[in-house]
């Protein structure tokens, strides 16, 4: 039996997830599958009620007791410091030590990608960004703030062990799934201390997996690289700041945020799943929310349980719904949330039943 424990998140988070759990559910129904799934209200209500993110000892809880985690996004603007957000997603990622960040980059219809003439084999790749070091670990400080003398200092920790098994992960994943290219991305040209560590671990892991092609572009040419020509990228390894700068980059490829699942995964322990996009709080409660990235997520949720026929189901629902345009509007359809999620699944049941 795995657990999963479901946070909703603010804003279009409980929407969004909503369809996600309702899909889930249904492919537990057809696959039968052994998942116990259960509600955690983190919200940020609870959160402006309360002065509490997440109760005490909930990082322990979730990493004995729970197989992997899904929400939905964190932020409102009555927290005016985004404390509530970054004390449980951040928490989440350092507190678990959930050191791959996995995002997919597949157009699903050509007609989503804003580059002309690129079709659905051309984008298909993944970026394993690291997720607990660069320049997200709040390293520095401020001398003389407030003043015109003010100086501030952000540090960017790379250790060895960090940068290691990221890229071990990338080059892992392509032997197991069959892509033959790895590329690492950096700024080793300036930043020569940080990244010249990127650059002499990356040389020798991939000397471990001689049959996959290892190659190397600086982060803006990469960039330059993704508009120019996708279709050259199989698997993207990078720091967490580049990371998080390209993925986006990348979700604009395949349609948008409303399209990006990702997954925050440490092998072999509890596991954080959510979709890329932000808690949009301007659109709560207008069913307007494209639940695609949501239920994609859960789609890799599943495959992360080790349940990859249904994973694969609702990864094909999803395609069949998107192209046929029973969607939300952000991407051709005129459905509503809950009516672009019940399409997904009515899709979803049609393929168990032919």
């Amino acid at each position: 039996m795995k657990r999963v424990a479901v946070i909703a998140g603010d804003g279009i988070g409980p929407e969004v997830i909503r369809e996600a759990v309702l899909t889930l559910e249904a492919a537990q129904a057809i696959f039968n599958l052994e998942i116990v799934l259960t509600n955690f209200d983190w919200s940020a209500d609870k959160y402006l009620a309360t002065g509490i993110s997440m109760p005490d000892g909930a990082l322990d809880m979730l990493a004995a007791e729970y197989d992997g985690i899904l929400t939905g996004a964190f932020g409102d603007p009555r927290v005016k410091d985004n404390k509530h957000a970054a004390d449980i997603l951040l928490g989440m990622r350092f507190g678990l030590d959930l050191y791959i960040n996995l995002r997919p980059i597949k157009l699903i219809d050509e007609r989503l990608c804003p580059l002309k003439g690129r079709t659905e084999k051309e984008i298909d790749f993944v970026v394993f960004r690291e997720n607990t070091e660069g320049l997200y670990t709040f390293m520095g400080g401020n001398f003389k703030k407030g003043t015109a003398d003010e100086i501030a200092v952000q540090e960017e920790i790379n250790t060895r062990k960090g940068v290691e098994r990221i890229i071990t992960a990338a080059f892992d994943y392509a032997r197991a799934t069959g892509r033959k290219r790895v590329t690492m991305t950096d700024k080793s040209n300036v930043l020569t201390y940080g990244h010249d560590l990127w650059q002499r671990i990356f040389k020798e892991v991939a000397a471990r997996y001689t049959e996959i092609e290892a190659n190397h572009l600086y982060v803006d040419v990469l960039a330059m690289w993704m508009a120019l020509d996708p279709g050259r990228f199989d698997v993207i390894v990078t720091n967490n700041l580049f990371g998080d700068i390209i993925t986006d980059l990348g979700a604009a490829l395949q349609g948008g945020l409303g399209m990006a699942a990702s997954a925050n995964i440490h092998p072999g322990r509890v596991s954080l799943f959510e979709p890329v996009h932000g808690s949009a709080p301007q659109f709560a409660g207008k069913q307007v929310a494209n639940p695609v990235a949501a239920i994609l997520t859960a789609a890799m949720l599943l495959d992360y349980l080790g349940y990859k026929d249904a994973a694969a189901a609702i990864e094909q629902a999803v395609e069949a719904a998107v192209r046929a345009r029973e969607t939300t509007s952000d991407i051709g359809g005129k459905l509503s949330t809950m009516q672009a999620g019940e399409a997904i699944r009515c899709r979803l049941r049609e393929a168990a039943r032919a």
